[in-house]
């Protein structure tokens, strides 16, 4: 069992150069598309000579087949017309500001800009921020029905507003809705235009890394019992929504599925979680509760609130470990502390109890985590220290092929006789492979092996015989 987990802000999908030019195709055609129909928009409201009617006599570009980003998002959620102009507008500050510059235009009876068209000036962009407002007009011009007609979408029904790609957020608590920024979420820039998923950085307002594991599923050495109760969680992601909504038991079961991984430290609970995400395309985010939880009573809350709502967003898989620190017993109330802290951990266990998602909670000891808890878990998964054979695979696919173990070591015996996680072995490894290095060895001695297994042992506190 590799147990080398990188915490790392790489991208984990490669875009290729041709996807990345026909997206910016794609996004060339739908800016030309969006400028024409700006023209023609403005034509109409200021009752000037065009051939137009109506924006809608304006088609679309042909997206059929397209592979880019920005197609495949339009094709995958079937954006109609209206929902793909909406979209454009929202992404044009980030890639081509100038084509709004034209709704820059002065009511020359009140020398300022028309309040009709919408759109912000902000400090630090030379260009206009679309609003809500901005979207409205482009749709609707000033015929009252039609933004009558609309206004549910641009302020709820939108894919891109229901999934958080497009947050409607207001510059002032009082200002009507219609004066929110119009624009795509930062997070989901890099994925619109080139491809690259969303990937958080940790930060003290987003406790949370994103895990990655190196190998793959099948390096993954579990007892039989642990590998199907794994198995059972990939079957969730990739059949859940058949069971929820084709077979319409959403009625009756929750949405999301929570598992806990309990069992030594070092026996693969990082690695099986990283390694979910990785054989179902989902990012997986770790949480330390250890480092998380505040002395300060509602900053947890506070903290972890953020990363729920951005898991929820983009589908990830949260794994919190060292989980009992925060979801142990509850501590019995004798001060204004303690119930604050009790609320808290109450809401974050709703909080868990209720995401959509996968949730995955790791603790040494399955009694650590709170009765009223456990009965809300879909699986308890045990990873127990690895036995004899379990060893002897593990020891077998660990050494460097360049710099293996000597071919008159006794692995099997090293297995027998050494009670070790998979962990330790490659600590172990580590250190072997090291001073084979420095001592400009070919191979690793069976003698280099054990020494350094007995100094692993010793420094966990083993006595040996």
């Amino acid at each position: 069992m590799q147990t080398d987990i990188i915490l790392n802000n790489q991208n984990s999908i490669m875009i290729k150069e041709n996807g990345l030019e026909e997206n910016a195709a794609v996004l060339a055609t739908e800016l030309a598309w969006l400028t024409q129909i700006l023209q023609v928009r403005l034509e109409l409201y200021f009752e000037q000579d065009t051939i137009y009617q109506s924006i809608e006599e304006i088609v679309p570009p042909e997206i059929s087949g397209k592979e880019g980003a920005y197609a495949v998002f339009i094709q995958k959620h079937k954006l109609d017309f209206t929902e793909r102009l909406l979209l454009i507008l929202a992404l044009v500050p980030h890639i081509k500001p100038e084509v709004l510059d034209i709704l820059l235009t002065k009511n020359k009876d009140y020398d300022r800009r028309y309040s009709e068209f919408g759109g912000l000036l902000l400090e630090g962009h030379l260009g206009l921020v679309p609003t809500a407002e901005t979207a409205m007009f482009l749709v609707a011009g000033d015929e009252l029905q039609k933004r009558l007609q609309y206004h549910t979408l641009i302020t709820q029904d939108f894919v891109p507003i229901r999934r958080g790609i497009i947050s409607l957020s207001r510059t002032k608590g009082n200002s009507p809705l219609l004066s929110s920024i119009w624009m795509i979420a930062n997070e989901y820039v890099e994925y619109l235009v080139t491809g690259k998923p969303y990937q958080a950085v940790y930060s003290p307002d987003f406790p949370a890394q994103r895990i990655y594991a190196k190998l793959s599923w099948q390096d993954l050495i579990v007892s039989r019992s642990t590998a199907h109760s794994l198995q059972e969680i990939r079957d969730w992601i990739t059949y859940g929504q058949t069971v929820l909504e084709d077979l319409e038991l959403g009625k009756r079961l929750k949405p999301g599925y929570k598992s806990l991984f309990f069992g030594p430290p070092g026996t693969g609970k990082s690695m099986a979680a990283a390694l979910l995400g990785k054989s179902t395309d989902k990012q997986v985010y770790k949480i330390d509760l250890s480092m998380t939880v505040s002395k300060y009573i509602g900053e947890t809350e506070k903290n972890l609130a953020k990363v729920f709502d951005q898991a929820q967003q983009h589908d990830w898989i949260l794994f919190f470990d060292e989980a009992d620190s925060l979801f142990g017993q509850r501590t019995q109330v004798s001060s204004a502390n303690d119930r604050y802290g009790n609320q808290e951990i109450g809401y974050l266990l709703q909080r868990i109890e209720d995401f959509p998602g996968v949730v995955i909670l790791a603790s040494n000891l399955k009694d650590n985590i709170d009765d009223a808890f456990t009965r809300r878990f879909q699986s308890m998964i045990e990873f127990t220290m690895p036995g004899v054979e379990e060893r002897y695979q593990l020891w077998k696919q660990s050494f460097a092929e360049k710099l293996p173990l000597d071919t008159k070591a006794d692995l099997w015996h090293i297995a027998e006789n050494y009670e070790i996680s998979g962990g330790l072995m490659m600590n172990v490894v580590r250190k072997c492979t090291l001073q084979a290095v420095t001592n400009k060895e070919k191979t690793i001695t069976q003698q280099s092996l054990e020494t350094a297994i007995r100094q692993e042992l010793q420094k966990e506190g083993v006595i040996l015989s």
